[in-house]
């Protein structure tokens, strides 16, 4: 079965290190994104330039319509689903809980949280064999910060990231016999743009020395463990949480 995979927030950073990554092992990629276009289009291109197939397709995953025009563009352009990779995530400015207003909190969870299931319950519509499909997989994006609760930095990232976790855990065994495995990582301190978007772009060099490994981790690091959930290799592996994050 040709392997076909869509990677939610591909453009940068993880996800983009795992669309490069997948379509080495000879995955056809959707590589969605929410507004940099020329991020995502460079991904194709180098995609496109290796011998692979890849395509850019916009949406904000935080919105219902924009998530089925996303899937439907992916049936139309690259066939049957067999792979999703929830990464698409949104950060904000370091804040205390009682510093935080409603239109911060619902831009966290929108994203995040009701995103992901969005594109989840997509993704099952399609290669579940319930509904007609040959299964897949489906890997979520948690955080580290989900277990460590990101106290005076953005709780409510966490608290989204371990949103994540619990939905990984429930979505797993209600699809684990329709052939569809679901698992999570969970990145730790990893060098991507995610800090500076988030108002901390010296966190990495900051925080390093908190890292039992003395070290950030990479997005390709993280990149290799998401594909592997998605092979073969974990055909066994269903409802697990993965951290890569250097024993933090």
């Amino acid at each position: 079965m040709d392997k076909v995979t869509l990677i939610t927030g591909g453009g940068r950073g993880i996800g983009a290190a795992t669309a490069l990554l997948a379509a080495q092992q000879g995955h056809a990629v959707a590589v969605n994104y929410h507004s940099n276009s020329l991020a995502a289009d460079e991904v194709v291109r180098q995609i496109r330039a290796a011998g692979g197939t890849a395509l850019a397709v916009q949406a904000d995953v935080a919105h219902e319509d924009q998530v089925q025009a996303l899937f439907a563009r992916v049936d139309a352009k690259l066939g049957p689903l067999t792979a999703l990779v929830n990464n698409a995530g949104v950060v904000d400015m370091p804040a205390r809980v009682d510093q935080m207003d409603a239109a911060r909190l619902r831009r966290i969870f929108n994203t995040n949280v009701v995103g992901s299931f969005l594109c989840a319950r997509e993704a099952v519509r399609r290669m579940g064999t319930g509904h007609g499909g040959a299964g897949g997989a489906i890997v979520n994006v948690s955080s580290a910060a989900a277990r460590l609760g990101a106290a005076h930095q953005y709780v409510d990232y966490a608290a989204s990231k371990s949103a994540i976790d619990t939905f990984t855990l429930g979505l797993a065994r209600e699809v684990a016999a329709e052939g569809i495995r679901v698992n999570a990582v969970r990145p730790g301190l990893i060098d991507t743009e995610i800090h500076a978007s988030g108002g901390l772009p010296e966190r990495v060099r900051d925080l390093a020395h908190t890292v039992p490994m003395q070290r950030a981790g990479t997005a390709q690091e993280v990149a290799q463990a998401i594909v592997w959930l998605l092979s073969d290799a974990a055909s066994y592996t269903t409802a697990s949480l993965l951290d890569v994050s250097g024993g933090r």
